[in-house]
């Protein structure tokens, strides 16, 4: 539904399932993160959130076959993973653009690197553009772009193979306000059309809950899962999140952990 009780129409689901079974991760004596168990429907978004060190990073890696687990398995789809995952899109913080190409032709690269049919990709690409209000952008190279435009090149650079699982570490740590309420408003359109499977990695608790199906909240390090929390808020949801009192209600309860935890020390 949209904000105005309209039904939307969507997609089918063309996202995979995702779980995190037992996993922990030690680096030599310190163990960094779990045990933690996660698990995702096709097709669902879910958020990570917690404090700088947990290893919210380090369980993204760990889903998308990058890093290896202590302990624990993943599955994708019922299989266990054993090496890195192919069929998925990564966006971090940094955009990781190649200078020396141009916007496009960044994009492209997936379709180099994947060996997929040319025209069909480049005419993907061009929607993305489109979609991510990156028009007359494509001959553009990255140091011609702001850091809003970088980003939206690096999330269409992620989409454009149609992956069924997203994989998403603060992608909008770096962008002022302004442009994460808008690239926020983007990814979610484009998710209720293409309904990938979304982890996404936050410090932001107002993009945890505007973004969400579920919210999973992180203790310290070593990272463990402490609250699971259902985002009831109709979509496509508004830039002004405030206009709904489940809103408010959502943002207290993380902020409330997060005080028990002592992540928060409020006097």
């Amino acid at each position: 539904m949209d904000g105005t009780g309209t039904t939307t129409q969507a997609t089918a689901v063309a996202g995979a399932s995702i779980r995190l079974e037992g996993v922990t991760k030690s680096f030599g004596e310190n163990m960094a993160l779990g045990p933690i168990d996660v698990a995702m429907e096709p097709g669902e978004f879910v958020t990570v959130i917690g404090p700088s060190g947990c290893g919210k990073s380090t369980t993204m890696l760990i889903a998308a076959g990058l890093l290896a687990p202590t302990a624990g398995v993943v599955k994708v789809d019922g299989r266990v993973l054993d090496r890195p995952m192919t069929d998925v899109g990564i966006v971090f913080q940094d955009h990781l653009l190649l200078e020396f190409r141009t916007a496009l032709s960044n994009v492209l690269l997936q379709q180099q690197i994947r060996h997929l049919p040319r025209q069909q990709i480049e005419t993907r690409a061009r929607d993305l553009f489109a979609q991510l209000g990156l028009n007359g952008a494509e001959k553009r190279y990255p140091r011609q772009l702001s850091g809003g435009m970088r980003q939206r090149v690096s999330i269409a650079r992620a989409l454009v193979h149609n992956p069924s699982i997203l994989l998403m570490d603060e992608p909008f740590g770096a962008l002022d306000a302004i442009t994460r309420t808008q690239i926020r408003h983007d990814l979610e359109l484009l998710w209720l059309e293409r309904r990938m499977s979304v982890l996404f990695i936050t410090h932001s608790i107002e993009e945890a809950v505007g973004l969400s199906d579920r919210v999973l909240v992180m203790s310290q390090s070593p990272g463990r899962i402490v609250e699971e929390i259902r985002i009831d808020l109709p979509r496509p949801r508004p830039a002004h999140l405030g206009e709904y009192p489940q809103f408010a209600a959502h943002a207290d309860r993380i902020y409330s952990i997060f005080e028990k935890l002592g992540v928060y020390k409020f006097k």
